[in-house]
């Protein structure tokens, strides 16, 4: 095709159009998307994980906050109090029911706590010895605690918790992102926000009281609180941080932006909008991969990260780190990334329109050039055309000549080769039809001949007899008439095999088992193969075929023939038929003299043999017989030898 002359004026003018073209892409990609595009976005992504940041550390704060409140709230102290003074046997049984409402009552604030915040999932007061004293009994939900849920946390041990060694010590605790024991998951199967906290707790003391100062730093015992998640998922997931790329997408699009957050380590996932994700490490090879990252986000406080491949995408991110534990935090690393997609989305439109613009004199410069090329190449098409007619052998083929330039004078020469080239093939084909026939005609004469020589030296001698009537005219006779019936048959054959060479006739189709059809045969040479001293060996599978049962039976007859004359001091036939999912194989082995080289690529030529007798003709027709059918034959040396092999296919007939 590029060789076409068409087709290089098409790419002349395609290359003229186009090369400007690529060359202002490349400029608008390399100039507007690095130095307006990429830069104003990194520059809000960094804003955006400081903003980030900061909604997180005041989240954090809060449940600070509200920990440290509910430790100092006079319900806690005088209900671990109150625990204390009946673990130590100091209140009466006529105020078990004070004692009763007094605890109802804390119970009661602690569940409004947890309706109100709809971010706790568990309050928790544990007194001085690590024991349970009361807990809400509903979730943020409004659902109430199980029962179940109840009598474990009200039976647990806490005394050797770490948040309550850290309380007993008189020292706020944080429990970073886990998932509880203490409470069942909200959500079976994989990973999901609800299913995970952030713990916060407080020591609990008596209040400052002047008149008893010895009471004042008296440990009660603490309080616990557990934080569900999805909090700080929400943050992760705010539309705050993909509007703010609103404009770098269509109206009806969303932009790609969102954001996660780590560990203090900087290499384990905590929040991320893929709750999958949650604990998979960033630098280790699996699903993440990014140490790139890592390392970025160990190294600075604030900045961003290398340009990176996530889930088959490019995208640029920044990072920015919250508050650590000695200032009330978790020391969490959040990011906020998008993909460059949305990135260049203005500068893709801005390649569409000018696209769009270059499109149009395109198509113009492109019809313009075909309707040229067409009325330049078409006088070469036709002479193409030409050519290809007289190489297929259409030699009636004439070119239509039009011009008086250069392509008609080529025009005009290739019609005179034409007509001198239809000439001399009517005068080859004419040369070798009388060839063939004078051929033919020798071939018959010479095996008609071979017959009728005997049979005329016979009827003389049988004549000469007759009239010198003499005593052994009746044995001449005889013999007279055996030979010119032996001889008439020879002739009958010769006639014969003429005939089955030309494919004339066309013998009735039937289904044939081959392996028995060659067992039949091999029965009729038994007495031959004994007397050439030939031993016989057959392997009969086989299957059925559609065939002239007389004229396979004459091809396998053949071919036992040829492997006894190639043995002619004995030896061993071995035959095998056999059968595959859509064809029939018939394989003879022999132990004989092999076949030359020089023989070897004659060997299906008609009127060729090596042979002193015959016509020549029986591979030639086998050949015949079975491509008639479908099939093949191949006739080779053995290996090893001694030996050749005859091996030959035969398509399955079509089950009944």
């Amino acid at each position: 095709m590029i060789r076409r002359i068409s087709t290089k004026f098409l790419l002349a003018v395609l290359a003229a159009v186009i090369v400007p073209f690529l060359g202002f892409a490349i400029f608008v990609d390399t100039q507007m998307a690095g130095r307006l595009s990429k830069d104003v976005v990194l520059y809000s992504l960094k804003g955006l994980a400081a903003d980030l940041a900061v909604r997180i550390d005041r989240d954090v704060e809060e449940f600070n906050t509200n920990t440290a409140l509910l430790a100092a709230d006079p319900g806690s102290y005088l209900a671990l109090d109150e625990r204390q003074r009946e673990l130590a046997g100091e209140l009466e049984n006529d105020s078990l029911d004070v004692r009763r409402l007094m605890r109802d009552t804390q119970v009661d604030q602690f569940n409004n706590w947890v309706l109100a915040k709809r971010d706790y999932d568990l309050l928790l007061l544990v007194s001085a010895d690590g024991q349970f004293v009361i807990s809400n009994t509903v979730g943020r939900s409004g659902l109430g605690l199980s029962e179940d849920v109840l009598l474990a946390l009200g039976s647990r041990d806490y005394s050797h918790e770490v948040w309550f060694e850290a309380a007993r010590v008189g020292q706020p605790f944080r429990l970073d992102q886990h998932e509880s024991e203490l409470l069942p998951p909200r959500h079976d199967g994989s990973a999901h926000p609800e299913n995970f906290h952030i713990g916060f707790s407080a020591p609990v003391y008596w209040p400052v009281d002047p008149e008893h100062p010895e009471r004042s730093r008296q440990f009660l015992g603490a309080i616990f609180v557990l934080v569900n998640w999805s909090r700080i998922q929400q943050e992760v997931e705010s539309p705050v941080l993909s509007s703010y790329f609103q404009g770098l997408v269509g109206p009806d699009e969303f932009p790609s932006a969102y954001g996660w957050v780590w560990a203090s380590d900087a290499d384990t996932i905590l929040a991320h909008r893929d709750p999958s994700l949650y604990g998979a490490s960033i630098s280790s090879p699996g699903r993440v991969n990014l140490p790139e990252m890592v390392a970025a986000a160990r190294a600075s406080d604030w900045g961003l990260y290398p340009e990176y491949d996530f889930q088959g995408r490019r995208k640029n991110a920044a990072f920015k780190h919250t508050r650590p534990a000695s200032e009330g935090g978790f020391g969490w690393v959040v990011g906020v990334g998008i993909d460059n997609d949305d990135i260049f989305r203005g500068v893709r439109e801005l390649r569409t329109l000018l696209f769009q613009a270059t499109l149009v004199v395109l198509l113009v410069s492109i019809v313009w050039t075909m309707v040229v090329a067409r009325r330049t190449t078409a006088p070469i098409v036709e002479l193409r055309e030409h050519v290809m007619k007289v190489g297929a052998g259409d030699l009636e083929a004439h070119n239509r000549v039009t011009s008086a330039d250069e392509l008609g004078e080529l025009g005009r020469e290739l019609n005179r080769m034409t007509d001198e080239l239809r000439e001399a093939r009517e005068k080859l084909v004419k040369a070798e039809k009388e060839a063939a026939w004078r051929e033919m005609a020798r071939q018959v004469a010479h095996d008609i001949k071979n017959p009728l020589t005997p049979i005329q030296v016979s009827a003389e001698l049988c004549k000469r007899a007759h009239d010198e009537k003499s005593p052994e005219f009746d044995r001449i006779f005889e013999r007279t008439i055996e030979i010119t019936l032996r001889q008439v048959a020879h002739l009958r054959d010769v006639a014969s095999d003429f005939h089955a060479l030309t494919g004339v006739r066309k013998g009735s189709f039937e289904r044939v088992h081959v392996g028995k059809l060659a067992g039949e045969v091999l029965d009729l040479n038994r007495a031959w193969a004994l007397e050439r001293r030939i031993e016989l060996e057959f392997e009969r599978d086989g299957g059925e075929v559609l065939a002239d049962v007389a004229a396979l039976r004459r091809v396998l007859q053949n071919l036992v023939s040829n492997a006894f004359e190639a043995m002619p001091d004995g030896g061993k036939l071995h035959v095998r038929v056999w059968s595959s999912a859509e064809r029939v194989e018939v394989e003879l082995r022999d132990s004989g003299v092999g076949i030359p080289p020089e023989v070897q690529a004659r060997l299906f030529e008609p009127y060729f043999t090596t042979r002193s007798t015959g016509t020549g003709l029986g591979l030639a027709i086998a050949r015949r017989v079975i491509e008639d059918l479908g099939g093949q034959i191949e006739i080779t040396n053995a290996t090893p030898g001694p030996g050749a092999v005859v091996h030959l296919w035969l398509p399955l007939a079509p089950k009944a």
